[in-house]
């Protein structure tokens, strides 16, 4: 097995490392990820200066090609142009953070395995929440074992696998959970400081915490402790409206 390992931490993030690590044990991994951190980039692209690529090494060894652009950038470049063979399987991650709920439409990790999908690749992004300590190597070996054990090649076209991890030891982790995407917002606030000039700024906070949750969101699996894996696809279209807006009288009168 091949895969290409990217995230949006950057090239030198310890999760990327752990992952890194992990998977090379049973697979050909090429890293190709960002230069500088990228968190809540979206699916941003680079349009309006050069994508630049340096090889990245550590204690004497190349961990990958690192990319000063958007982690979707990194994934575009790799299959483009720096590997020379095409991938099984496109990783995103360790991110540190949860990527669940409405978050996933923010997130530069989730972007990146987007992207590998969108070239027909199964694609997984791959995330932990945030604690003081975060444990990435367990989370890496729980990442080898799923995709030792999924049939990935079944997912089909265009569809990734949302993996996030709970912050707590790897013995207290109750199982996995195939969920579904929570759609409900987390409280939002702004708080407003001032600089050593007397001019305000604002940091932007979010808090989950307080969401009452249903049985079966990715959100939900964390609180109790489970791996959450959400299948999620880029094909935005509301099937179930196609039929009644196609009713609508929507073209007399227009001309």
């Amino acid at each position: 097995m091949r895969i290409l390992l990217t995230n949006d931490d950057g090239i030198h993030a310890p999760g990327l490392l752990a992952l890194k690590n992990e998977l090379s044990r049973t697979a050909e991994v090429d890293v190709v990820a960002p230069m500088a951190e990228q968190s809540a980039v979206g699916h941003s692209i680079t349009l309006h200066r050069p994508l630049r690529v340096i090889e990245i090494e550590r204690d004497g060894e190349l961990v990958g090609y690192g990319v000063n652009g958007a982690p979707a950038d990194c994934v575009k470049l790799a299959l483009a142009e720096l590997l020379d063979e095409r991938p099984d399987v496109v990783v995103s991650g360790i991110n540190l953070g949860a990527n669940v709920g409405v978050n996933v439409l923010y997130s530069g990790t989730v972007a990146a395995a987007i992207e590998g999908a969108m070239f027909g690749i199964p694609s997984l992004a791959v995330s932990i929440e945030i604690e003081d300590r975060p444990q990435f190597d367990p989370a890496a070996r729980i990442v080898g074992k799923l995709i030792r054990k999924m049939p990935l090649a079944e997912l089909g076209d265009h569809v990734i696998l949302n993996v996030n991890v709970p912050a707590i030891p790897p013995s207290r982790i109750k199982g996995v959970k195939v969920t579904r995407q929570s759609v409900r917002a987390p409280e939002e606030a702004f708080d407003r400081r001032t600089d050593p000039r007397g001019r305000y700024y604002y940091w932007i906070t979010a808090d989950f915490d307080g969401l009452a949750e249903e049985e079966g969101t990715d959100v939900n699996a964390l609180r109790d402790g489970y791996v959450s894996i959400t299948p999620l696809h880029f094909d935005m279209t509301r099937h179930t409206l196609l039929q009644k807006l196609g009713n609508w009288d929507l073209g007399g009168g227009l001309a």
